[in-house]
Order: C-alpha cells, then sequence, then structure tokens
C-alpha cells in the first residue's frame, strides 16, 4: 500500500498544507481505490463523484492561493448510512427510505463539512443500525476486508471496510452497544466511542438515554483525534451537550505509560468469550501491559447487566420503531422486528429496575478508576464469522439467549457510558484482525486517546500486534 489513498489522514491533511499533495490527486487516489475494491466488499454505497471533483479542485486553489485551511481541508470522508448527507441519498438501510434525499445535512455532519472535508460517500450500515453484521435489504452484504465471505460487524462496517481497504482516510462511525468497537476489531482499525454529549447526538429518539454516541474512526488513533475535533461541538438539542468540550486538546500527545496503571480483563466478568479469542488475548498481555508501571487483573462491576442493557435498549427501539413495526413491517428486517417487540413486552416495573441496576454500574465504573487509570480488554468475544450467518448463535457450544449477547464486551462497557478506544492488536488464530479496547471513565476522553496513542507506538513496531493489512490484489 503506497497510493496516496493508504497515507494517515494526518500526513495527508500534512502534505496538503505544505503543497506536497493535491486534494485531487488525494481524491482521484481514493476513487480509483473504491472502484478496485468496494465490487467485491460493498463498503460504499453512494457517491457523488461529481460534487466531489469540484470540491477537490475548489480545495486545491484554496491551498495555491494559500487561504486559511480549514481542520479537514481537502480529506475526503465518508459518512456512515445512519447520518443525513445533503443531497446525497441517506436510506439508513432500510427499503423505507431506499429513496429518500434530505435536504439537510445531521448536525454532526454539518461540522464536519464546516472543517472544509470533502464529504463525498455513504458507508454501509445494517437497517437502522440494529445488529453486529453489515447487511440489509437495500445494499446487501458488506464483506470483511481480510476475507469477503466473512462479516465486518456492525452497525459501522461499511466505516470500517472502506477504511481498512484505503477507499477514504476518514469515515463516521455510531456505536450503542459495540456498533463502531466490534467492526474496529474486525477490520483491523480504530474507532473511538467518546464520552456522552462530546459529539452532539440529536437524532435520539430518547434523547435522555446517552448509550448511543457518535464517534470518528480512522486508520490511526491520530487520524480518529483528528476528524473527533471536526466533530466535537456543543449543541442544546443533545440534553448531554457540553460547552466544556471546547477546552479539549487539540494536539495528541503520547504520554509516559510507565507512569500509568492499568487494569485487564478478558470477559469484564460478565462476557462469553471464544476460547481461542481468550487465548489470543493472554499471548498478546505481555506486550501490551509491558509498557506501563503496573497491571492487574480485574473486572469491573457489572450485576445483572445483561437484563439491564436488554430493556433500556428496548425502550429505545420502541420509541425509534413502534410505528414503523405498525405501518411497514413488511419492509423491516429480523434484528429491528426483534428488537422492536421484546421492547413492548417489558413493563414499567422492568424499565424502573433497569435505571437502578445502570445507575449502580455507573457509579462503581467510577470508583473502578481509583487505582486504575485505564481498563484494557478485548473488541470483540469471537472470530468474524460468514456475513450469511446474521449473529453468533453459540459461543463454544453455549448458546446465546438474544442476538445481542455475543456483543456484552462492548455493550457491558455501554452501560457505564465510558469513553473508549479499539485499537489493533494483530491478528488472531484464524488470521483475522483481533483488536483491543482502552476504556475510562466518563469525561477521560483525552486520557484515553493519549494512552491509546502511547500503545499504538509501541504495538506498531512488534510483529506480532502490528495492524493487519488486507490483500487488495485478492480484493480486485
Amino acid at each position: 500500500m503506497s497510493d496516496p489513498c493508504d497515507l494517515d489522514a494526518v500526513k495527508a491533511r500534512q502534505l496538503i498544507t505544505n503543497k506536497q499533495l493535491s486534494p485531487v490527486e488525494l481524491l482521484e487516489s481514493c476513487l480509483q481505490r473504491i472502484e478496485q475494491v468496494n465490487g467485491t466488499l460493498n463498503a460504499v454505497v453512494a457517491i457523488d463523484i461529481q460534487a466531489a471533483r469540484q470540491k477537490a479542485k475548489a480545495d486545491e486553489a484554496a491551498v495555491m492561493a494559500e487561504e486559511d485551511l480549514g481542520l479537514l481541508h481537502g480529506l475526503p470522508v465518508g459518512i456512515k448510512d445512519l447520518e443525513a448527507v445533503q443531497g446525497m441519498k441517506t436510506t439508513y438501510g432500510s427499503l423505507i427510505y431506499k429513496d429518500n434525499i434530505p435536504d439537510a445535512d445531521d448536525a454532526m455532519v454539518a461540522s464536519i463539512r464546516s472543517a472544509q472535508a470533502n464529504i463525498f460517500s455513504k458507508t454501509n450500515t445494517p437497517e437502522f443500525g440494529a445488529g453486529a453484521n453489515t447487511t440489509n435489504k437495500v445494499y446487501g452484504a458488506t464483506g470483511n476486508p481480510f476475507d469477503p465471505a466473512k462479516t465486518c460487524a456492525g452497525s459501522s462496517g461499511g466505516t470500517a471496510v472502506a477504511l481498512a481497504t484505503g477507499m477514504m482516510p476518514l469515515a463516521t462511525g455510531s456505536d450503542y452497544g459495540g456498533s463502531l468497537r466490534t467492526p474496529a476489531g474486525f477490520c483491523g482499525i480504530t474507532g473511538y466511542r467518546p464520552s456522552p454529549g462530546m459529539i452532539p447526538n440529536t437524532q435520539r429518539n430518547v434523547s435522555l438515554n446517552p448509550f448511543g454516541v457518535l464517534g470518528p474512526m480512522g486508520r490511526t488513533v491520530g487520524d480518529a483525534h483528528l476528524l473527533f475535533l471536526a466533530q466535537i461541538a456543543d449543541n442544546r438539542h443533545d440534553p448531554f451537550s457540553s460547552a466544556d468540550v471546547a477546552t479539549f486538546p487539540s494536539i495528541l500527545n503520547t504520554v509516559d505509560l510507565g507512569k500509568m496503571r492499568v487494569a485487564w480483563s478478558t470477559d469484564l466478568g460478565c462476557a462469553p468469550v471464544a476460547a481461542n479469542i481468550a487465548k489470543t488475548f493472554k499471548q498478546r498481555l505481555p506486550h501490551i501491559l509491558s509498557p506501563f508501571a503496573e497491571s492487574f487483573e480485574r473486572a469491573p462491576f457489572m450485576e445483572n447487566i445483561h437484563d439491564c442493557f436488554e430493556i433500556l435498549r428496548g425502550v429505545s427501539f420502541v420509541a425509534a420503531h413502534g410505528e414503523n413495526l405498525k405501518n411497514h413491517r413488511d419492509l423491516l428486517g429480523p434484528n429491528v422486528i426483534d428488537n422492536t417487540e421484546r421492547g413492548m413486552a417489558y413493563s414499567l416495573s422492568d424499565v424502573a429496575w433497569a435505571h437502578t441496576v445502570q445507575t449502580k454500574i455507573y457509579d462503581r465504573f467510577i470508583d473502578f478508576f481509583n487505582d486504575a487509570d485505564i481498563l484494557i480488554c478485548p473488541a470483540a468475544a469471537v472470530s468474524p464469522f460468514p456475513h450469511t450467518q446474521l449473529s453468533v448463535r453459540e459461543i463454544d457450544g453455549q448458546p446465546m439467549p438474544t442476538y445481542m449477547r455475543w456483543l456484552a464486551l462492548s455493550y457491558a462497557l455501554t452501560t457505564a457510558l465510558p469513553a473508549v478506544c479499539v485499537i489493533p492488536c494483530g491478528v488472531d488464530d484464524q488470521g483475522m484482525p483481533f483488536g483491543i479496547q482502552i476504556a475510562g471513565p466518563k469525561g477521560s476522553d483525552a486520557k484515553v486517546l493519549q494512552i491509546a496513542h502511547s500503545l499504538e507506538k509501541v504495538l506498531s513496531t512488534i510483529a506480532e500486534t502490528a495492524r493487519p493489512l488486507p490483500d487488495l490484489e485478492m480484493l480486485s
């Protein structure tokens, strides 16, 4: 990989400023890569080439005229197909919206556009983001860049695949129960789930449930941080948004890991994890932990986590899709129907109980970091599986009671409202990407990103833990 589209976003942006890389050259390289591999992978599902080329020419002219350049000036950026882009088909992966063309950007997309990014494409997602397998009735399935017959996970699967294969330097994701983190782990890239409110989310149907967040994705922590800076904003339409985000560090410095204490857990004390993944994680631990001053095995408090998460997630599904179930059931996929119907079966007493459980988990998670700087665990419980299989039905012979249970490694953390960064950590015993989660309490975004950035530098120098690269010839 040596084409302009393979450059880290941070490096590409520097080269653009220094007039060493044209925005036109970078866009054309991305378009060529999309033409080369997207037919195999189906990650990019909508694109406006004419508008993108016009924008790239204007960006090039601005550079040559030495005008003030925005944070993302000249960088092609993809938007997950759950966020509206003005004038570009936005389907949410649903037949209900198969012909939808918004007349305005979502707030987060507008922030990225104001940073002078070249918003040129949409990336695939499961229907309304439901399910950790990127497939829908509108566009079909997105394949894993390391084995197109396998899933890239979801719901930010199209974004993860596009980044892993160099179709674009930056793209957006979102995360509820692992929708950003699991694809990052499955595809060997970086995904960042920020604390609620850092990136305003004005599209939640239940605004007082902050489980669903928007987040940046990139090939490196530095790239994700760059996009994150453009996404950060203060917006009163998100009740968790805060003006404090304006003080977020604009430079991602490395930190001395030799002064940091890390807790680690294979399963967070609650998640089913395949034996081969647990083995891979423990084999990598010496490399992961060696830079830190102190490390110890400890799981956070997660009592009653599974029922708690399912109930609160059910509330969101009923709010978002109750009417769709009434009026468009024939157009909906099984994940949306299943989640909404299970949500309708819960009582007010169930919901009240779940809120008290989540409050306790959140409180205890904050206290967990009294003697630890971060928590590290695997990004996913299994290796990527065939995308024809909608979800994981069993792990090592243990049946999964719901299609979400295999995602407990990520959704358990969701209930604690953390800041979490996923970074690559080599491949597993199946030769598929293996990632780790680096988590901290709400509000620790700068610290988590700096630790992830520093650890990434260490792991990138070790063959066993370096970021894996897909075989582009195989994908052509």
